[in-house]
């Protein structure tokens, strides 16, 4: 046996396991972040070129989780730097900041789709938008699904955060597939507009989680 305690050694050792999984959850926000410019450029200028109310929405969402990857990239960094007491600033941070964004993101939708359905002007189909969308169902699902095990393991508010951003991207990635498939079988002016405002249930569920768990501080 060594002499002294052995104590340290053990501290140690979990510190070096919780290194390990920090630097897996950073190399995923990179992933992310990868993906969602592409998933963003994509979905915005399909959506501007079609004037679609649900690929407009899909597009600003992946700007969402850009964001919302961005500072998770800053608090993981912060942890592995400065340790985990200051990287808590950034989870509270992050929460509030992802609330106000998802809960602005419903109401441009709610007013984008009431617009469109007073006007009656209808989208045209996107092929870029549908491509890009059907790629990101299996992407979401698969990156939300490691988020959401690591989170379980860091005891990271923060990064759960991040992975229900993941999760509503590929429902909203869902909605808009269902939307631009029945919008080309259909040919409807208004399934655009309705397909959209699915969305809102969702975006204003994680919005509203999101800025109650920064307020109480829950995990």
């Amino acid at each position: 046996m060594v002499a002294g305690s052995p104590f340290p050694a053990a501290v140690n050792s979990s510190d070096s396991a919780r290194g390990v999984l920090v630097r897996q959850a950073f190399r995923l926000e990179w992933l992310t972040i990868a993906w969602m410019t592409i998933e963003a450029v994509v979905a915005m200028a399909s959506g501007i070129a079609a004037g679609s109310v649900s690929l407009l929405a899909f597009g600003t969402d992946s700007l969402i989780e850009l964001l919302s990857a961005g500072v998770l990239v800053w608090r993981l960094s912060v942890e592995l730097r400065r340790g985990r007491a200051v990287s808590e600033k950034a989870e509270r941070r992050a929460s509030r900041i992802g609330g106000v964004l998802l809960l602005a993101l419903a109401a441009y939708v709610v007013t984008a789709a009431a617009w469109s359905l007073w006007t009656r002007h209808g989208a045209e189909f996107s092929i870029p938008g549908i491509v890009i969308a059907a790629f990101a169902i299996p992407i979401m699902y698969a990156l939300a699904r490691r988020k959401l095990a690591l989170a379980e393991r860091l005891g990271s508010r923060a990064l759960r955060a991040d992975a229900m951003e993941s999760i509503t991207c590929g429902w909203l990635s869902f909605v808009v597939v269902i939307g631009l498939a029945a919008q080309f079988l259909n040919g409807s002016w208004w399934i655009d507009s309705v397909t959209s405002l699915a969305i809102v249930w969702l975006l204003v569920k994680e919005g509203r989680e999101a800025w109650r768990l920064e307020e109480c501080g829950c995990h």
